[in-house]
């Protein structure tokens, strides 16, 4: 099976076992793939959530230029506002929270800004629709 349409996004990290724990603990990501790069001599690690084809991609580096900042973002999706409140309350605890959650309605929901171990964003939502957006995008197109 040949992959198509938007598979991954690659973002350089300082320390790959930290930004591992980060997406494992606040993006419920895990380990798919990992390999240590023979032409750049870094690890790379590809992180998923399971739930789609796409993957994050860490390569560490000995120097990050944060590139998701301070708006553009990698979204996670929460199965309830709870479970998104912990996760802010965990953030927050190791300061890492960097806009704290906010209803803003539909079609936005109830979102929050965390900075990763390097600097770069990441959102985590509830009550966007994107899935429910595409599938009837799909359906439009039949």
């Amino acid at each position: 099976m040949t992959d198509i349409g938007l598979t991954h996004i690659a973002l350089p990290v300082a320390d790959i076992e930290r930004s591992i724990a980060f997406y494992r603990k606040y993006a419920g990501m895990q380990v798919v793939h990992q390999r240590h790069d023979q032409q750049e001599g870094v690890p790379v690690i590809w992180l998923s959530d399971l739930t789609r084809p796409f993957v994050i991609v860490l390569i560490e580096a000995q120097v990050v230029n944060p590139i998701l900042s301070p708006f553009a973002h990698l979204g996670v999706g929460c199965r309830s506002r709870e479970e998104m409140n912990s996760l802010c309350e965990q953030a927050r605890q190791e300061n890492c929270l960097i806009k704290e959650p906010q209803d803003s309605g539909y079609p936005i929901g109830y979102w929050a800004f965390l900075c990763d171990p390097d600097g770069h964003t990441l959102e985590l939502s509830y009550g966007q629709e994107i899935g429910l957006n595409v599938e009837k995008s799909l359906s439009d197109q039949l």
